[in-house]
């Protein structure tokens, strides 16, 4: 029964057996530290998305309570993002058309198909699709979003609205609009923008966010600053969310659809990056297809709940872990604070100055902004940096969903690139270093009178098959008309189909015309295997396909009647 549950509720099977000595009073005080960043975090990201403030509270609980039953991860918060707040306006503000009702309604639609969609992918064991989008491209889509969030709040801060998307416009229209500065507005905006900064420098272990709010909250309240022109949040409705299905027009689905794969593919993204690094620094591992199904049910449960998309939240994640959380109650505890606020709490909310607001989201655009990443990556592939340059330049001038179709795109573009051309070598022997090694790599590598120890490193498919035999033959050309053997290394040769076959037997009657003979060395069984699959399978195949390139080496040496070297583990 257990191990049931375990397959289709991990987090539930785990909260069973969970110990209230050892672990609650831990997990207390992790959750309700949790909840203190959340709040003002999920009011911030709902203006963000151009929601009520409320709307970011109900998308904070019952996703965490979701989480928590479906999820792997002991320590991952679930819970609103910038980057999938900034997708879901962009994605429904075009099909609303100024209709903040219907704006609502197809936000937690697309919130709702998104989740759908990471479930079924998870029943088609799809957990690899987090892999689909890159580091660099993924970092280059973070970071535009990121640019567009700043741009999108400045306005905020300066005390007017701007109404343009794009970031050339936007950056006219701010400028255009610097006169009619709201000065009590920038003051209190600049202000706790310069907090914020200060407090992460200086003091980065206490609660910037919660407490920034509180102390603007209160001076707007004791000072009266809505008087002077500062915009404030107003009244928020309390009450726990209500419970059901979002309505949306059905003529919008097939938009909705197209939106709601693309939040999905990036939401579980993000989030699964934020789940493996905090996994990997807490000694455990996590299973990618049930991490989907949890992030399917964390936001079907936000959309049953009318809030929008969530994804597993790095900065609530990291106060989780640092408050000393141990288990998903953390989580449950968080849900179980928000909750009381949302019931006892909200008259103190009304006071919260835009400004501020807008602050924090400058704040988190920022820190959400990776220069270091860029850094890395620059040092170990540049191209791969003009990947990231390229995502953050599509959404910066096209928009965030626009901007997911290019690095979708990008990254098919990648994908084939490295599959279709993989890396293939010429290998030699090298004076100290033990095995065989590329020749191009290691100049002063040794290669033996009559043979060519060919590595080709990616499966042999249709895409890649001519390929193939266009540098097979070059290098079988290039070893000169003493040629004898040439011999491939089979191991990086993780598949093939009927194409890569006839391509090995097209290459083998080119050698054979040269009076060259064909080796293959390394899975022998699965190749056999595969002509016979193929109906390609004749008995000669037994004598040309040896079990290692060791005894392929040993095998040529022996019938060029030389001496075969003595038996060393570098061949």
């Amino acid at each position: 029964m257990i191990d049931r549950l375990t397959l289709i509720a991990p987090g539930l099977a785990k909260l069973l057996s969970y110990s209230f000595a050892e672990d609650f009073r831990h997990d207390l005080l992790a959750g309700v530290s949790v909840a203190a960043v959340a709040l003002p975090v999920a009011i911030a990201y709902a203006q963000l998305a151009g929601f009520n403030p409320v709307v970011g509270l109900y998308s904070s609980i019952l996703p965490l309570v979701a989480y928590a039953i479906f999820g792997t991860s002991r320590q991952m918060m679930v819970n609103p993002d910038a980057a999938v707040c900034a997708m879901v306006a962009a994605a429904v503000a075009p099909l609303a058309g100024g209709n903040g009702e219907l704006y609502w309604s197809m936000s937690v639609a697309v919130t709702f198909l998104a989740g759908i969609l990471c479930i079924a992918a998870s029943f088609f064991r799809l957990g690899a699709l987090a892999e689909f989008l890159s580091k660099p491209i993924l970092v280059g889509l973070l970071n535009g979003v990121a640019i567009s969030i700043c741009l999108g709040q400045i306005g905020k801060l300066f005390g007017f609205s701007i109404e343009s998307e794009r970031i050339i416009p936007q950056l006219l229209e701010i400028f255009a609009k610097l006169p009619q500065t709201q000065v009590p507005t920038l003051i209190v905006g600049a202000a706790s923008l310069f907090i914020l900064f200060g407090l992460a420098r200086w003091a980065p272990r206490l609660p910037a966010a919660p407490l920034i709010l509180i102390a603007a909250g209160a001076a707007v309240a004791l000072f009266g600053l809505d008087r002077y022109g500062v915009a404030i949040l107003g009244p928020v409705p309390g009450g726990v969310p209500p419970l059901q299905l979002p309505r949306f027009p059905l003529e919008d689905v097939p938009s909705l659809l197209g939106s709601a794969a693309g939040l999905a593919l990036v939401l579980f993204s993000s989030g699964m990056l934020t789940a493996r690094s905090f996994a990997s620094k807490g000694g455990y591992d996590i299973d990618a297809d049930r991490e989907l199904a949890a992030f399917g049910a964390a936001n079907l449960a936000s959309a049953l709940s009318q809030g929008f998309a969530v994804t597993g939240a790095d900065s609530r994640t990291a106060v989780a872990v640092t408050a000393g959380g141990r288990t998903q109650v953390t989580g449950l505890v968080a849900a179980v604070t928000i909750t009381a606020v949302l019931l006892f709490l909200t008259g103190p909310l009304q006071y919260l100055p835009i400004a501020t607001l807008g602050a924090m989201l400058i704040f988190a655009s920022i820190s959400l902004f990776d220069i270091q990443t860029l850094r890395e990556i620059w040092s170990i592939d540049r191209t791969e940096v003009g990947l990231a340059a390229a995502t953050t330049l599509g959404v910066v001038a096209l928009g965030a969903i626009n901007g997911i179709l290019i690095a979708v795109a990008l990254a098919l573009m990648r994908f084939v690139k490295l599959t279709a051309r993989p890396r293939d070598e010429v290998l030699g022997t090298v004076v100290g270093l033990p095995g065989l090694h590329s020749i191009e790599r290691h100049p002063d590598a040794k290669t033996f009178p009559g043979l060519v120890l060919y590595r080709f490193d990616g499966p042999l498919t249709f895409f890649n098959s001519d390929y193939f035999k266009t540098r097979a033959l070059a290098a079988a050309e290039a070893a000169g008309p003493e040629l004898r053997w040439f011999v491939i290394d089979a191991i990086p040769v993780s598949q093939i189909d009927t194409t890569g076959l006839y391509a090995l037997r097209d290459l083998r009657e080119s050698l054979e015309a040269r009076g060259a003979s064909l080796i293959l060395a390394g899975r022998k069984a699965e190749f056999l295997a595969w002509f016979q699959e193929a109906g390609l399978y004749r008995p000669e195949h037994e004598t040309w396909i040896v079990p290692t390139l060791r005894q392929a080496l040993k095998a040529y040496l022996r019938a060029a009647q030389r001496v075969a070297p003595p038996e060393r583990d570098d061949l």
